[in-house]
This record gives C-alpha cells, structure tokens and sequence, in this order.
C-alpha cells in the first residue's frame, strides 16, 4: 500500500542519515563495484517497442504534444515546462526529466528540470555515444540494422553492445571509444553537431556541439563494407577521416569543456526523440529506420545471448537500478528490505525497462570529477505507469577516478530524489 506523508518523509530523513553506509561503497569501491558493474535486467527482457506513457484528460494543459508547439526554432518555450520543478539545487547536480503522458491521440510530454539546470553546459562525456550511433545509422541506409548485420566481420549489434557494456561482445573488442570514434566518423561532425540545430532538433542552444571524438584512435573494421547476408547486400562505407569538423579538445572556441558541450536539455530530447520515432513520427531523425532504434535499444543478434539484452539494455552501470529501486521502496511500504532487483521485478511484474548511458571521467582542464547519466525508463506500476527520459549530471572537485565515484555516489542520490518526487507526484 502507500505510505503516508508522514511515513515517507521518516524514511526520507532515514535514508539522508544514512547517507554512504555500508552498502554504498565511497570513492574507488564505487567506481569499481557500481558504476563498472553489468546492469540489472528485468525478468521479462524481450525486445519490443515501448507503450508505457500512462493516459491523461485530453484537455489537459499539464502535457504539451508536437501538434502543440511544433517543431520550430522555439519549441522549447512552448512546451509544458517547469525549470524548477525539483527541488534539489544546482550544486546537487543538473537533472531534466522528460514525462511522458498519452493525452487523447497524442503523446505529450511535460519538461521538468531543477534550478533553471536545463541550459547549463558540460561536457557530456561516453553519454554523448548514442549521438554517434544515430547519426551514422541514419546515413547509412534505411534498412541496414539487422540481426545480421556485419561492419567488416564485426555484428552490428555486438559494436553497439560493446559500446555500451565495455566488455567483449563476439568479435567487438570492449574498446567502447575506439567503436564510437569510428561512428562519428561516419556521421562527420558537421552532420552530427547540425542534428541538434536546424538539422533536427532546433534546440536553440547555440553552444551544443558535436565536434570531437574518443580516445586516441577508432575502430578499423576488417575491410569497408557493411554487410547484411541474409538480404545478400553490402554498402561501402567511407569514413571521414579528413572530417573538417573535427575540432581538437581545446581548440579556440571550445573552452573548458571541450568539442562535445551538450546540456541536459538537448541530451534528453535527443533519446527521447529516438525512443519515441514510432510514436512520433514528427520528430524522428530523417534516414533513421525503426530497426536501427532497435539495435541501440537492445541490440538484437549480439553474440552473447545469454545476456538477454545488448545495446543499452546492457549499458555499465547500477547507480540509475539502484536509486529508482530505493525510490520505489519509499513509496511503498511492501518494498522495503528488498533488493534492487526483487523491488523492481516485483513492483512492475518484471516488465521495467531502463535504457542506460554512462558517461564518466576525471577533467584536468576543469579540475573536476564528473558523471553524466542518460537514461530512458518504463515502470508498469500497478497503481499506475510512469515513462521519462532524463539527463543528469553530478561533479565533485578535484581529478582522480576516486572522485569520480563520488560524483557518481552523488548522481544516484539525485537520481533518487528526483524519481521519488515523480512517484508522490502520480499522475
């Protein structure tokens, strides 16, 4: 059953008390234990497309749809927004959810972030791969995201798997940079910093861009095709290796945060406009098949099919299970003393999705440690559905991995607050 105002907020305060107890690892162990760590999977992890926006009145103004704002330079004034809806404060972290509502025929959304967060800049991190991804595979060809498919000798799925797990994947190495160098190289930034302007989005937040790459040096597929045998086709592929609009990390008009500055904004409606293509097809990125969405999501044929789930499914990473879990067992009572897995399967029916992008890293040009979260999340709840997608970020001074893991000990618990004001809030 719910608790009571009362109820919650002891438990509330139990948990602030608590603070990094025992089960929260500090620092290194963090790093190591939680934020390295496989994700949690739900009982029922088959690939299908999501349906989980909960309904509400079709005259409601607290959901705006595209046929309410358009897609225009400018969309972003008209949505339904609340720029300081959580009350968490900007030295907590950035966080934007995106709430999802079906209101009549439409999807509709409302825009929630803390602080006035939703413009700031920061460097986005590994969170930023997706952008690379999508890009690429909506050049490439409309119908090239198959099962099948071959970069090279190398699955498709098993590259975007790699990507995201950092591990092996069939013949993808676990260098997840070196795989996303080689799709933005694909894509050429031009194209892909185009997508968040007038190339797409029209997000009006001039200072995002898509300029640089990852690591030192990018996957090299075996030879220049891509491959579908079942379909018996092959598209070569030229990488941009000369691409003009790669710009060096501190080039002139980066600045501190380098050649891929996004906020949580343009990161969230990013996702938010691939997961919802089928549902929205105002906004899909031109060129991008359903498949390919697919293939982020669930990379379907990776080689490691005992995993159940590839692409972001299997994204590294406990900290988003971890705080939605611990949200949930705020919220009712029944949940308590379980784990992150039991609360989650049985609280949904072991229908949860959450589709996860860590992005992570020490920054000397900033002096900070830093974690970015990009997320897509589904809870069939009983008593009623939720469907977000959100973009977070956290930082503790000074470098080192072992900051990082407090600055990712620091997202989860804004991860935490935020789904907990979601879930008192309803619907």
């Amino acid at each position: 059953m719910k608790k009571s105002a009362v109820q919650l907020l002891a438990v509330a305060l139990a948990t602030a008390l608590a603070g990094c107890s025992a089960e929260q690892p500090e620092g290194l162990a963090y790093y190591e234990t939680i934020m390295k760590a496989p994700p949690l999977l739900p009982e029922h992890a088959t690939a299908q497309w999501l349906d989980c926006a909960p309904s509400v009145d079709a005259a409601s103004a607290d959901y705006t749809s595209v046929a309410d704002t358009g897609t225009a330079l400018g969309w972003v004034d008209r949505v339904a927004h609340d720029w300081d809806y959580f009350s968490s404060s900007a030295d907590d972290g950035k966080v934007l959810v995106i709430d999802y509502a079906q209101k009549g025929d439409a999807l509709a959304f409302r825009y929630l972030a803390n602080d006035n967060t939703h413009g700031d800049l920061y460097e986005p991190w590994s969170s930023s791969k997706i952008m690379a991804y999508a890009g690429a595979l909506s050049l490439v060809s409309e119908n090239f995201a198959q099962a099948d498919t071959l970069i090279g000798d190398t699955k498709l799925a098993d590259l975007i798997t790699s990507i995201h797990s950092y591990q092996p994947s069939g013949k993808a190495d676990g260098n997840s940079n070196a795989i996303a160098y080689y799709f933005a190289d694909v894509a050429g930034r031009d194209y892909l910093t185009g997508l968040f302007h007038q190339g797409w989005m029209n997000s009006g937040q001039d200072g995002v861009m898509f300029r640089g790459k990852y690591g030192p040096d990018a996957f090299v597929p075996s030879d220049a095709y891509w491959r579908t045998p079942s379909r018996n086709a092959e598209i070569l592929v030229t990488a941009r290796s000369e691409d003009a609009g790669l710009l060096d990390y501190n080039c002139e008009s980066c600045g501190e945060l380098g050649n891929k500055p996004m906020t949580t904004l343009t990161s969230a409606e990013f996702l938010k406009r691939l997961v919802t293509q089928r549902r929205v097809p105002e906004t899909r990125l031109a060129g991008l098949s359903d498949d390919a969405v697919m293939m982020l999501l669930y990379g379907p044929g990776h080689s490691d099919n005992s995993a159940n789930a590839g692409g972001m499914m299997a994204g590294a990473g406990l900290g988003p299970h971890r705080a939605i879990a611990r949200a949930l067992q705020q919220h009712y009572s029944e949940y308590e003393g379980l784990s992150a897995q039991e609360t989650l399967d049985q609280a949904t029916q072991g229908n949860w999705r959450i589709f996860h992008k860590l992005g992570a890293g020490p920054s000397g040009t900033r002096g900070t440690s830093e974690v970015v979260a990009l997320t897509h999340v589904c809870l069939p709840l009983a008593d009623g559905t939720h469907e977000f997608t959100l973009a977070a970020q956290a930082a503790v001074d000074d470098n080192s991995y072992e900051n990082v893991g407090y600055a990712g000990e620091k997202l989860e618990r804004l991860l935490e607050t935020t789904v907990a004001t979601l879930l008192a809030e309803g619907h």
